[in-house]
């Protein structure tokens, strides 16, 4: 009962990182990252289809993103969906082939970034909390019930203490690397 509560509790924890890791993908820094452009959508044939599914998005150099459609007539479109896509990139087309500069970022939009990934993680730590919570509620109920003892119940508290603890770690690393990368360049 309880490795079973404690087994759900890590996978959700673990998905709560995986979520965390991907919405550190979508804080560009100053390095050229083909995962910068995933949430791009592109109409294609009347259908909204990803930048990745109608073009080859591949890192020309450290600070330039080179894509290559599968089809000449889509170069129009997609350069379309990159500028009107947020993120402040402006394309440069050379017949089928869109070069995406990337700009040097500023000292004062890097402290907003590190802002910006500093609440991301806490939003991280917070959904950790929130399992570690329903992990709890979960054993307390099934002790009220006479499931398990109170022993068993003392004890489950403590191991989801501890996931909770090595997965929150987990998110402070996560947090020390992207903030590293945002402030070395």
């Amino acid at each position: 009962m309880i490795s079973d509560i404690q087994q759900d509790a890590s996978t959700r924890m673990l998905k709560s990182i995986e979520s965390l890791q991907k919405a550190f993908t979508k804080i560009r820094t100053g390095r050229a990252h083909p995962s910068l452009l995933d949430q791009i959508t592109v109409t294609y044939y009347g259908q909204d289809s990803q930048l990745s599914q109608v073009a080859n998005v591949s890192v020309e150099d450290a600070r330039t993103l080179k894509v290559v459609p599968w089809e000449k007539s889509m170069v129009q479109a997609i350069e379309k969906a990159i500028m009107s896509s947020g993120l402040g990139l402006n394309p440069a087309t050379q017949g089928t082939v869109i070069r995406i500069p990337l700009p040097a970022l500023t000292e004062e939009r890097r402290r907003d970034l590190v802002k910006i990934v500093k609440n991301e993680a806490e939003q991280g730590r917070v959904a950790i909390r929130n399992i570690r919570r329903d992990a709890n509620a979960t054993i307390k109920d099934a002790l009220k019930e006479k499931q398990i003892s109170e022993d068993d119940a003392r004890q489950g508290e403590e191991k989801i203490q501890k996931l909770t603890d090595q997965f929150i770690k987990e998110v402070e690393k996560h947090l020390e690397e992207k903030e590293a990368d945002l402030l070395s360049m």
